[in-house]
């Protein structure tokens, strides 16, 4: 039982990454690109590109960006360019193809991003003095369902198919529950982000979704209620937060130099504000590739390879 549900799992997931975008042909992990002849990168005719998944409220996503970008530039001397991509896989595939050169990407699709294009993680970020957050499956408080099991024959909200609280995570626990996310359900949805998960399950749109912990606050200054309305039925383990992330063959001095801007910036009062609005960050950590490492093992020990996902 326990093997056919690691390989259903796994090929749910290979689908789910092949099915987002036709990926560019991959550039070698850690490989530099070749010699241009134009513009600088980093000025005004060859902006560094920064892009953000759509993981919130996209207005919200490009005002906290915008600003990033300028106190970036500001500390720099940089020109940077930022941009709220339409999908998650939509950053990865910039960035292995050199049409974003910083990228702000959610676990999974980093894990992705380093396996199959050599992405960098070199920050972290942090929420409540924590690096790390937990995935929640939501309900209406009045809908009846208490456990995952009572979600078969329902309707249930996505975030997106690279987002690991919203995607990834809650399908290893439905299959865990005896719910099969494939057949089990009477519709599925892909709302596109956590707030509109959230949104959704609120309406009765849906009547169960998955998002972060605790995605329905980001949402609460229109929907006063939605705290009491809308109910928890379920946590997962923890997950590495998302970070910072560069993409391969920039120069390490340039990488370097935006890194120690961005620490610096997330200590001030402008830079923590614009890091609150983007994705509702507190802090930012220094950080690598290793950062990631425990959650690896735990892919790996439910029979899950990233390595093999990317190709």
């Amino acid at each position: 039982m326990k093997r056919v549900f690691l390989l259903t799992f796994l090929a749910i997931l290979v689908l789910a990454v092949a099915g987002c975008a036709a990926p560019p042909p991959p550039q070698a992990a850690g490989s530099a690109p070749e010699a241009a002849t134009g513009p600088a990168l980093g000025t005004a005719d060859n902006p560094l590109i920064m892009s953000f998944v759509p993981s919130g409220d996209t207005q919200e996503i490009i005002a906290g960006g915008e600003a990033i970008e300028a106190m970036l530039e500001e500390a720099t001397g940089l020109v940077i360019d930022s941009n709220v991509a339409t999908s998650y896989a939509a950053v990865v595939e910039a960035m292995g193809a050199g049409n974003a050169h910083i990228g702000w990407l959610n676990t999974f699709a980093y894990l992705l991003a380093h396996e199959k294009y050599g992405v960098e993680a070199r920050i972290a970020t942090s929420r409540f003095g924590s690096t790390s957050y937990k995935g929640q499956i939501i309900t209406q408080a009045d809908s009846g369902i208490a456990t995952l099991a009572d979600l078969k024959g329902k309707t249930f909200c996505w975030v997106d198919p690279l987002s690991t609280s919203g995607y990834i995570i809650p399908r290893v626990e439905l299959q865990a529950a005896g719910v099969n996310p494939d057949t089990d359900f009477a519709k599925t949805v892909e709302a596109g982000s956590h707030n509109n998960v959230a949104i959704a399950v609120y309406n009765g749109e849906c009547d169960g979704g998955a998002t972060f912990v605790d995605a329905r606050s980001s949402v609460e200054k229109d929907l006063p209620d939605i705290m009491t309305k809308v109910v928890v039925i379920a946590e997962s383990p923890p997950i590495p937060n998302d970070g910072v992330s560069f993409a391969p063959g920039l120069d390490k001095a340039m990488e370097d130099q935006i890194v120690a801007a961005l620490l610096e910036i997330a200590q001030t009062d402008a830079g923590k504000e614009a890091l609150n609005t983007v994705y509702s960050i507190s802090g930012l950590e220094a950080a690598d590739d290793s950062f990631y490492d425990g959650f690896r093992a735990q892919l790996d020990a439910a029979g899950i390879n990233i390595e093999d996902l990317s190709k």
